[in-house]
């Protein structure tokens, strides 16, 4: 669909506005850019644990969903900050596909430290998993997608058995999962904000998700994306775990966007912006094949 050149130009001034202003700037993004049509909000502010911040919305084909699949997206922004309304755009783009569309918050440092973000995600896996029903998914199709400390969030809790194993699940409820743009391998901790979020653990390695791959341990079929212009969290991550789950003999795939910059794997999920990079198509296409 063409988009009207007036809000394809305000988007991409949004865009730039990001650009210049960094990830706080989302709101003003996602109120600008024209969002997929046929989708409805069908949950809102739904208490997945007892802390205020852990709230989710719920989005669906606006025709209504039987047995659907499921879209768990799990956002970005350095542990210490995001809102799930600011993303309604990406829940809204998976739902227009045909999926229910779960985003939600989680509880932000400094409140909190590893590893309760990524317990705060399997939580809300959790609990999508065992109400899926009631929103029209089907609990045995679902997926994750996350971008940034959202996709390390995503895979954790797709890839380490002990976080949706507190939840009395197992990691296989998870039919596949993909990870864009995220930091996945980032020791020693030499920047602020993963100082802040994981400084003090103990078993630093451990926190990695390239250490939870192994040979004989169950992992879900990964889709790990990043563009080559990422200068944030460099694409020798996607690199690094995508050579460990291969040499694992666990399914990968690999997708390498040239002149896409950290926040462009994101954004071209958005209408206006999906001619910068395919990669709702190349999420889709993969849960498609699984």
């Amino acid at each position: 669909m063409t988009e009207h050149p007036l809000l394809k130009t305000l988007a991409i001034a949004a865009f730039l506005l990001l650009a210049l202003a960094g990830c706080s700037a989302l709101g003003a993004f996602n109120a600008v850019v024209p969002h997929d049509g046929g989708v409805r909000l069908v949950a809102h502010d739904v208490a997945y644990g007892p802390d205020p911040r852990q709230t989710l919305d719920i989005y669906a084909p606006s025709g209504g969903a039987r047995d659907a699949r499921i879209v768990v997206f799990v956002y970005g922004g350095s542990w210490n900050s995001g809102s799930k309304e600011d993303y309604s755009f990406a829940a809204r783009a998976f739902a227009s596909r045909g999926f229910v569309t779960a985003v939600f918050d989680y509880r932000l440092v400094p409140q909190v430290r590893y590893p309760a973000f990524v317990e705060d995600s399997a939580a809300a896996v959790a609990f999508i998993y065992r109400h899926a029903r009631a929103y029209g998914g089907d609990p045995g199709r679902l997926y994750l997608v996350g971008h940034s400390a959202g996709a390390y969030n995503a895979m954790m809790v797709a890839l380490a058995p002990r976080f949706l194993a507190e939840q009395g699940l197992s990691n296989s409820v998870v039919k596949a999962a993909a990870g864009l743009s995220g930091p996945y391998d980032f020791l020693p901790l030499d920047v602020d904000a993963t100082r802040q979020a994981f400084g003090g653990v103990s078993d630093l390695k451990s926190t990695q998700p390239l250490n939870q791959v192994a040979k004989g341990r169950f992992a879900p079929p990964v889709l790990l994306a990043t563009g080559d212009a990422d200068d944030l969290v460099y694409p020798r991550n996607t690199v690094a775990l995508a050579s460990r789950l291969r040499s694992t003999g666990h399914q990968v795939e690999e997708r390498h966007y040239p002149g896409v910059d950290h926040k462009g794997t994101l954004l071209s999920i958005s209408r206006p912006l999906r001619g910068q990079a395919p990669v709702l198509e190349d999420i889709i296409a993969f849960f498609d094949a699984h």
